[in-house]
């Protein structure tokens, strides 16, 4: 069984940066392909970034340039550093595997406003 817990949402202004960490316990966390969505209000959740157990990295294309998605298997941690941060990105940001089950966060809010 995996947990995953997300931390380091916030409020931030425009063109700042935040970076939300996603702690995971569990067997071979580290093989696990992580993924990061997010849900605005009213707005069906999408994936943002994924990376795979090898380091192999996804991103959607409307943070392609902005995001990154960096792990720390030592510590069994995933981070969503996001930079340019504009208010079309506030949301719940969630992370989730799907390795051996589907599992999610409790999700994190970030809101990007003056």
């Amino acid at each position: 069984q995996v947990q995953l817990a997300e931390s380091g949402g916030g409020l931030v202004q425009p063109g700042g940066s935040l970076r939300l960490s996603c702690a995971g316990s569990g067997t071979a966390f580290e093989v696990a392909t992580i993924n990061w969505y997010r849900q605005a209000p009213g707005k069906e959740r999408e994936l943002v970034a994924a990376i795979t157990g090898g380091g192999v990295t996804n991103y959607a294309d409307f943070v392609k340039g902005r995001f990154t998605i960096p792990r720390d298997n030592a510590i069994k941690t995933v981070y969503l550093e996001m930079n340019s941060l504009k208010p079309e990105d506030t949301a719940v940001y969630y992370c989730n595997t799907e390795f051996l089950g589907d599992y999610w966060g409790q999700g994190t809010q970030v809101t990007v406003s003056s």
